[in-house]
């Protein structure tokens, strides 16, 4: 198969409940064997992830993975391989404080936490938000303590509000300012408006010189919506949230059993 046959050159694959099993810190030998045949056959894998860069690169280094990656829903590209930040955003921090009392001053206080901007940015959260796994965070007293120094995005939590429902109405209330985005269980996010995993990808994407439709992209949740629009074939996970899935232009299997591989493998043997 030439590089010109190729079903498509640039594989893009979410990390947690995708690519990842649901230990969250491995890849199957299965698919792993599926993305060393894709990218032997002259296919380029990168990774795109609502993680931060910081938040990334243990996994990174513990799966292996050494290529490009687009991180911080599509605020960073990231090279793996060489440890080194390409490109980063920041969302204002005016910007952002204004869209939490605008949320605030309808649906009650907010649990807030912050990504830090940077290659070594910490994750700061204050007291009353719960924590999302086993992902470390540092403790603060005060929204105003979230803000001294630059960020990528925002975390938000709100009593009585699911992750859907919390998500559209800060999308009403502050969509005009920030971006919104449900990005996995207890994880709404605020972004730099018009911040999406497709700006990312995009320019990660024309680093090597590829397109579109070049683009194979595989995700199970809302914030991998603008990515499966992007490319030119969504998959979704058997696992996926029902957004992701009523767009999708394929549902393979979950992200435990191999849904990566099953398709990889139809396509490049």
């Amino acid at each position: 198969m030439t590089v010109q046959e190729l079903p498509y050159r640039l594989v893009a694959t979410d990390l947690d409940g995708t690519l990842l099993t649901s230990t969250g810190t491995t890849v199957s030998d299965r698919t792993r064997a599926a993305l060393a045949a894709a990218t032997a056959a002259g296919a380029v894998h990168i990774v795109v992830t609502g993680r931060s860069a910081a938040w990334s690169r243990p996994i990174f280094d513990q799966i292996g993975y050494t290529g490009l990656a687009v991180c911080g829903q599509g605020a960073q590209v990231y090279d793996a391989g060489a440890h080194k930040l390409l490109t980063s955003m920041t969302l204002d921090r005016t910007l952002a404080a204004t869209a939490i009392a605008k949320i605030e001053a309808e649906l009650g206080p907010l649990a807030v936490a912050a990504s830090q901007d940077g290659l070594e940015g910490a994750v700061l959260a204050m007291r009353s938000f719960r924590a999302v796994g086993d992902l470390p965070m540092v403790p603060v007293e005060t929204f105003a303590d979230l803000i001294v120094a630059p960020i990528s995005k925002l975390y938000i939590q709100c009593p009585g509000y699911g992750d859907d429902e919390l998500g559209e109405a800060a999308a009403r209330l502050a969509g005009q300012l920030v971006g919104v985005t449900v990005a996995g269980p207890g994880i709404v996010e605020l972004l730099p408006l018009g911040l999406s995993k497709a700006t990312g990808l995009a320019i990660a994407a024309r680093r090597l010189g590829l397109r579109a439709a070049d683009t194979i992209a595989f995700g199970d949740m809302p914030n991998d919506l603008p990515m499966f629009h992007w490319a030119a074939y969504g998959v979704a996970m058997a696992n996926a949230h029902t957004e992701l899935l009523a767009v999708a232009d394929e549902v393979t299997a979950g992200n435990d059993e191999d849904g990566v591989a099953v398709v990889l493998e139809r396509l490049f043997g």
